[in-house]
């Protein structure tokens, strides 16, 4: 599908780039990736979000070209739409007329474009981007590389996830040679919130629990608790990553609360625990150890209903290693 991107962008010359509602550092990395690629080619191209860019990535090169609009303008030849679950997540107007170039590395995305490049090796669509670059010719420049360096330091929780591969590093390390500063761009992205995080972190801190086993945790989020500390929907990234730092725990679910009873829902775990396939019973989707969805119910019962998914989730991935133990020592003994 690679090469039906590059074809597409030879043959045609005005462009959007868009990705979805509350914009992260693969997506918006992604986004102005592509959009200095396309720039490099001589290309009319344009960045549209419905959201803003977060505070955290407003350093990004060409970050304040973002264009916020809730509606597609109808005069571009093709849509970029990047690390999106289906054609509704950017949320705008009249996109679904547009001829669409679905962009994404999760393997639970819809095939909803006119081209769809799915690569679920990837560690984040920046890693794609830099792909495309390689096969348009196009030189990654330092604008490029900073973008893309973002987005691949996001989406792999800072080389942390399972997603890393040696190709992540690969392609890093080339970043790096291209001019990027790991610790400026680390600084930029994760040391750079407002106290209102630090207020908001110890509301949702203090709700967190364990199951009897020890290797489920869950945590909550209201609107409440947002409101008190004056704090912004960004405010809370990583939140669920917590809970992860203690040995044992193997699986986290954070529910925040976005309208009374319904819960826009963060999970991640470790190890080959599959957190994706809970959230595709809702909708949802992502990577193995990194997925969201969006629950509905009040909230003991929506606690309770997760928490026992991503039980069964460990006790599988928990099953799977025994039996395959068994099998190698059988193995070793024959």
């Amino acid at each position: 599908m690679l090469s039906q991107v590059v074809e597409l962008i030879e043959s045609k010359r005005r462009f959007a780039i868009t990705s979805h509602i509350r914009p992260d550092g693969d997506s918006l990395g992604s986004s102005l990736g592509l959009y200095w690629l396309l720039r490099a080619l001589d290309k009319d191209v344009e960045v549209i979000m419905r959201d803003p860019v977060p505070h955290a990535y407003q350093q990004l090169p060409g970050a304040h070209n973002v264009r916020v609009t809730p509606v597609v303008d109808p005069t571009y030849h093709a849509v970029f739409v990047i690390e999106c679950s289906d054609i509704t997540r950017p949320g705008l107007v009249d996109l679904d007329k547009q001829l669409v170039v679905n962009i994404d590395h999760h393997s639970t995305t819809a095939l909803f474009g006119t081209i769809n490049w799915i690569d679920s090796t990837a560690s984040a669509v920046g890693e794609m981007i830099y792909n495309l670059c390689k096969a348009t010719g196009v030189r990654v420049t330092k604008e490029i590389a900073e973008c893309v360096y973002t987005a691949l330091i996001t989406d792999t929780g800072s080389f942390h996830y399972s997603n890393t591969t040696e190709r992540t590093f690969k392609v890093a390390s080339e970043l790096v040679r291209t001019g990027v500063k790991p610790a400026k761009t680390a600084e930029a992205v994760f040391a750079s919130y407002p106290w209102s995080r630090i207020e908001l972190m110890g509301a949702v801190l203090s709700t967190a629990k364990r199951d009897d086993t020890g290797r489920v945790a869950c945590l909550r989020l209201s609107m409440e608790m947002q409101h008190n500390a004056n704090a912004s929907d960004e405010d809370a990234d990583g939140f669920v990553n917590y809970p992860l730092t203690v040995g044992e725990v193997e699986a986290v679910a954070l529910l925040k609360e976005c309208e009374p009873g319904m819960y826009r829902t963060s999970l991640r775990s470790k190890g080959d625990v599959n957190v994706a396939k809970v959230a595709e019973q809702f909708g949802g989707g992502g990577h193995r150890n990194a997925a969201g969805c969006t629950l509905r119910g009040n909230w003991d019962e929506t606690e309770t209903l997760i928490v026992r998914l991503l039980q069964e989730a460990v006790s599988h991935a928990r099953r799977l290693r025994e039996i395959t133990e068994d099998t190698l020592r059988t193995e070793s003994a024959a």
